[in-house]
């Protein structure tokens, strides 16, 4: 090896090869048989070797030309100056100059000279080499090549990264750092460009605190570098052929990033701030009745691809985000990956990690704080939610709202949470922007090369309060007087050109004062009404039309047969095949019916075959928790796998099903993401109990519910929650029907608790039917025991007619004659109507008719007016349901029904029969469950009042409410608001 080679070496690698080196002069048996030519032949021997153990050098053996290149040189300094190089590399950003306010670096014993017992002299009596890497290249001794290490690694950009595990991107970070590949200096004209870009970054946000004093924008300033920053970022993407480009981000900055980035005009921003004064172009009494609209800081922007001469501007999505801050996180993601997924053709999507980039915009707080983050960063390497890496960006303040760094984490930096999932940070100080330039370059260049995330830690400042109606110095006192007397980062830059002279003062000044006057222009437009203002985007409402959801049975057949043919070779679970085997002859078989599982495969196969795409995901979602579904088959000797939807016969679009991770408010966010941005896609999550979904809470109330009213954003997830009350305890048995209830307002969503396989096949088709011209989220309460329950399959022909019934009226009571029979008209919904249809008692009970409210919201009036009037002899309505007076859906149904009857003039008691209201959704103990349910169930079938007579009332106990519309026992209030009887309140 020529003394050039020996830079590999650096570090430990240096002290263990000369440690071998001392082993083998003593001794050259002691080491291996490669090592000794290694040492023979090299040319090491006389370069660094010291004297030997006799007194005598190496030089002694080593051929003439090479003894004498270099005098001997003390081991024991070589592995010192190795070590510190390697402390540089690993812990050089703990004294780099990160803080633009001032503040001394964290600093570390390690960086020290004392630390290794050297001195510069020492440094200056060993070759460059001991250092390694690019440095060393060119460097006359240690010394010299330690301080451009120095230099590199403990400037105004620290870089963190001896987390990494993986040694390749190691080194090619290393080598990416210390050859100064993305800090190549700027040229004059790129200077004057990044000033003009901060000149009106700047002005923007002077001209708003001027003229709009005290009103809420959330500032940029003291993080002005960063708009320069999605520049180059969003450059780079478009330089590598990146089809579009999605944002995420917070309050802070938004504005001047909506404006700056994404190209709003001034006049869209300041009729905002304007109000009444400025003229919009549409007027709130326009404004859809659906539609409520948000403040100016969390919504989101466009711009569309562009091309100018030799620059091409590629697309860029701003996703909205409220004042939740991190939970953006997800939902970009999932939307930059449904960007990637090319979803037309059959089989598995075919994802290209290239043809979109998510950039997410963090605060520093929010990021260690908020455990949302922690979720989406787990998603960076899962196959089915990787996008080949996400650039991450902490806007750092050093502050949150009021409160210190030390009192809002754990650890040394804000990004410190990173290190966890291997992603390389890049710590750099907001004030140098060649250095917030090349960290920008440096993150583009790695997910680029190796398709993870990377994240750039911008260290800044907040020049006013948390709003600009705050006072920081009442918390912050001695930042803020710094901050006072500080200088902007234009200004820092404007008088650094000026010095170099790329410009005059008076060209800077100049600059700024345009911009300014062009915004007072701009400001006069607006309110003098001749702005020229863009359209509000409403979302479209187009009339809701009938779809056809049957299937030709002879196709359902054919779905059925390729679902089931197993590839040659092909060797499922011995338990599995002969399941699968006996699911196969299911449609030929006497009283052969299609279950749950069955029934959504068809629904899948025949989707796809309409051209639509399906995603599925959720925890267990492959095999399903209740071990039902089985869309993904592996092969008991090999571990291969067969996912028999990717081979439907005339399939045109593409199926995938993944696993997810053990989270449900990432998983929930991105799906959702993944839902509006591919809207001709039908997105499914499911729960792996219903119970879990408050885990994803936020997701559904900021978003999924909210976002038509708030953003005119058109999702349409399907959520799956298994529920249904079967003595499983408090967190196995309730999807939280109520809360979705609670949501829903102004046919924002679809809320289902359909009871048999044909009612869910129809559903499924129904809402991939109406992707396109009626798009609504679905929330699905999904069963449990019903996955297999007789009383839930259905037959093949079920399938192949008819379509989803919102309501169903009670099978045994269809003839006119038994109709007359009936007094007493159950309602209800979900699995309690099996167990009604199951009671022993059911079939003898002639006065009592089941009717099953299959879609609860939008409420049914229509349909659920015509079962009401089937019935002449009707005396009273019952809701029955197996969930908490205060859960389920009775706080729901009940206003809606004594409104639907008073319509109707007629005088109807209304009754509860269900659990008492409870903090706690079910009984603990499968004991007390089984008593409860078979009172509930009985009650049903009670006391029915007797044709033409008067109604007559099971006694008000436990969970047994009475309640009266203007007739017999019970109180009630207007618009629904009920008082309880005593009787009623007990338990």
């Amino acid at each position: 090896m020529a003394r050039s080679d020996l830079s590999a070496f650096y570090g430990p690698n240096a002290g263990y090869v000369l440690e071998l080196y001392d082993r083998y002069r003593d001794d050259p048996a002691s080491v291996d048989a490669a090592t000794r030519t290694f040492f023979e032949e090299s040319g090491f021997t006389p370069e660094l070797a010291p004297p030997s153990s006799n007194g005598a050098t190496a030089t002694a053996t080593a051929p003439p030309s090479v003894a004498t290149a270099t005098p001997p040189v003390d081991l024991d300094r070589v592995v010192a100056a190795a070590a510190l190089a390697q402390a540089i590399r690993e812990y050089g950003h703990l004294g780099a100059r990160l803080d633009p306010l001032g503040g001394d670096p964290p600093g570390a014993s390690d960086l020290e000279l004392a630390t290794y017992g050297l001195t510069e002299g020492d440094l200056e009596r060993l070759p460059a080499s001991v250092v390694g890497g690019p440095v060393a290249e060119g460097m006359p001794h240690a010394a010299a090549a330690i301080a451009r290490l120095r230099a590199t690694y403990c400037g105004t950009a620290g870089f963190d990264f001896d987390h990494i595990v993986v040694p390749g991107e190691r080194l090619w970070i290393r080598d990416a750092i210390e050859s100064g590949r993305f800090a190549q200096p700027l040229a004059p004209q790129a200077k004057r460009a990044v000033l003009a870009r901060l000149t009106a970054v700047e002005s923007f946000e002077r001209f708003l605190h001027q003229t709009y004093l005290g009103q809420k924008r959330f500032s940029i300033e003291g993080t002005d570098i960063l708009v320069p920053m999605l520049d180059e970022i969003v450059q780079g993407a478009a330089l590598d052929n990146t089809r579009e480009v999605v944002i995420g981000m917070a309050h802070r900055g938004r504005l001047n990033v909506m404006t700056h980035v994404l190209g709003k005009p001034y006049a869209a921003i300041l009729a905002a701030f304007e109000g009444g004064q400025g003229r919009s172009a549409t007027a709130p009494s326009d404004a859809a009745p659906d539609t409520t609209g948000d403040v100016k800081y969390h919504l989101g922007a466009r711009r569309a691809r562009t091309s100018e001469g030799d620059v091409v501007e590629v697309p860029l999505v701003l996703a909205p985000n409220p004042s939740h801050l991190e939970f953006v996180n997800p939902v970009v993601v999932g939307m930059v990956r449904a960007s990637q997924d090319q979803r037309d053709q059959p089989g598995p999507p075919r994802q290209d990690v290239r043809g979109s980039v998510g950039i997410l915009l963090h605060g520093d707080a929010a990021f260690p704080g908020q455990g949302i983050v922690a979720e989406t960063l787990n998603l960076n390497c899962l196959a089915g939610y990787t996008t080949g890496g996400t650039i991450h960006l902490i806007v750092n303040n050093q502050i949150g709202f009021t409160t210190n760094s030390p009192d809002a984490r754990s650890t040394l930096y804000a990004s410190d949470l990173a290190k966890g999932f291997e992603i390389p940070v890049v710590h750099v100080n907001a004030d140098d922007p060649e250095a917030c330039l090349m960290a920008a370059r440096f993150a583009m260049a790695y997910r680029a090369t190796f398709f993870k995330d990377v994240l750039i830690d911008l260290i800044g400042y907040r020049r006013w309060g948390h709003n600009e109606g705050d006072e920081p110095a009442f918390t912050q006192p001695r930042m803020y007087a710094g901050i006072a007397k500080h200088p902007t980062v234009r200004q820092l830059w404007a008088d650094r050109l000026v010095a170099e002279g790329v410009l005059s003062a008076e060209e800077a000044q100049g600059l700024q004062q345009a911009a300014l006057d062009r915004l007072a222009a701009i400001r006069r437009s607006v309110t003098e009404g001749t702005a020229e203002l863009p359209e509000d985007e409403n979302p479209p409402r187009g009339e809701r039309r009938e779809v056809e959801t049957a299937v030709p049975a002879e196709r359902l057949r054919a779905f059925h047969e390729a679902i089931h043919a197993l590839p040659a070779g092909f060797t499922p679970s011995p338990k599995l095949a002969r399941q699968w085997e006996r699911r196969r002859g299911i449609l030929d078989a006497p009283d052969g019916k299609v279950d749950w599982a069955h029934a959504e495969a068809l629904a899948f196969a025949a989707i796809l075959a309409d051209g639509t795409p399906i995603r599925l995901t959720g925890q267990d979602a492959q095999r399903g928790t209740f071990s039902q579904r089985h869309l993904v088959l592996h092969d008991a000797a090999t571990g291969d796998t067969h996912v028999p939807l990717h081979a439907v016969p005339g399939a045109s679009a593409s199926f995938a099903v993944y696993n997810s991770p053990l989270s449900e408010a990432a998983t929930v966010g991105f799906e959702y993401g993944y839902s509006v941005h591919a809207p001709g896609a039908l997105v499914l999550w499911e729960a792996q109990f219903g119970d879990f979904v408050n885990g994803a809470q936020v997701l559904i109330d900021q978003f999924l519910v909210a976002a038509r009213a708030k953003w005119g954003q058109e999702p349409a997830l399907v959520m799956l929650l298994p529920h249904g009350f079967e003595g499983q305890g408090p967190e196995h048995s309730s999807g939280r029907l109520e809360r979705f209830l609670q949501l829903w307002a102004r046919d924002n969503i679809r809320v289902a608790n359909c009871t048999t396989a044909a009612q869910y096949f129809h559903l499924l088709r129904r809402q991939a039917a109406r992707l396109t011209d009626d798009p609504r989220p679905l929330i699905v309460m999904t069963p449990k025991s019903l996955l297999r329950h007789p009383l839930a399959a259905s037959d093949l022909q079920e399938l192949a007619s008819g379509t989803f019934r919102p309501v169903l009226d009670d099978p045994l009571a269809g003839d006119a004659a038994r109709a007359e029979a009936v007094t007493r008209l159950v309602l209800c919904s979900g699995k309690v109507a099996v167990d009604l249809e199951g009671s022993a008692v059911r079939a003898g009970t002639t006065s009592v008719a089941v009717v099953r409210i299959e879609q609860l919201a939008p409420f049914q009036n229509t349909a659920l007016r015509a079962v009401i009037e089937r019935y002449p002899n009707r005396a009273e309505l019952l809701w029955l349901q197996e969930e908490p007076r205060n859960m389920g859906a009775w706080g729901f149904v009940e206003p809606r029904l004594r409104e639907l009857v008073s319509q109707m003039g007629l005088e109807l008691p209304i009754r509860y029969v269900g659990r008492p209201e409870r903090a706690s959704p079910a009984e603990g103990s499968a004991e007390r469950h089984a008593a409860e349910q078979a009172r509930i169930v009985g009650a049903a079938f009670a006391d029915a009042p007797a044709v033409n007579g008067r109604s007559k009332r099971a006694p008000a106990r436990d969970g047994v409410g009475t309640r009266g519309n203007g007739a017999g026992g019970g109180t009630t209030r207007a618009n629904g608001a009920k008082t309880r009887t005593k009787a009623a309140n007990r338990g």
